[in-house]
């Protein structure tokens, strides 16, 4: 069995991509209000703050931050996944090992998770949050994507709002490793 390490952090800042299992879907988008709500929920009972979010119709990228002296970002993943799955109707395929152990056909069992090591490293997944409609071609500019947290750090001034320019002069990597 594979073991995963994670950098469980009290505190921390985060770096989170989320997906479903079958990238062909639209349901985060599609229910883009049950999924608002999962993440409301689990804020009530275990708070953090999130400093960036983008929700794609397949996948999610969010920035975290934690409070002190709480490093659980894994009970509040399995919560708002949990809360969303609830609410979506069952119509998905599930795998025998799924249904196995009881378990939906939406999520990747998995996430990616990195550790924010500094102002530097915060502002690049930040920005890269908030670039990635414009990398996947859903939109021409940033501002037009309406479930990003872009639009509120326009109204904060922290970012302009033509910032990221428009698909014509996107480079096809922001903020990946070649």
């Amino acid at each position: 069995m594979i073991t995963y390490r994670r950098n469980f952090l009290a505190g921390g800042s985060f770096f989170f991509t989320v997906n479903l299992e079958d990238r062909r879907l639209r349901l985060l988008t599609e229910h883009v209000d049950q999924l608002r709500a999962a993440f409301r929920e689990t804020r009530g009972r275990h708070p953090f703050t999130v400093e960036a979010i983008v929700i794609l119709p397949d996948h999610l990228h969010t920035v975290w931050s934690l409070p002190e002296r709480d490093a659980d970002y894994a009970t509040r993943w399995r919560q708002i996944k949990s809360r969303f799955s609830r609410g979506i109707p069952r119509d998905e395929v599930i795998s025998d090992s799924r249904a196995a152990k009881g378990e939906r056909g939406i999520w990747q069992r998995r996430y990616w998770e990195h550790t924010i090591r500094d102002e530097n490293d915060f502002s690049r997944h930040v920005d890269y949050v908030h670039i990635n409609p414009l990398k996947h071609g859903l939109v021409k500019r940033v501002k037009d994507w309406p479930y990003s947290s872009f639009h509120r750090m326009v109204k904060l001034g922290i970012y302009p709002d033509d910032w990221g320019g428009d698909a014509k002069t996107l480079n096809g990597a922001f903020g990946e490793r070649s």
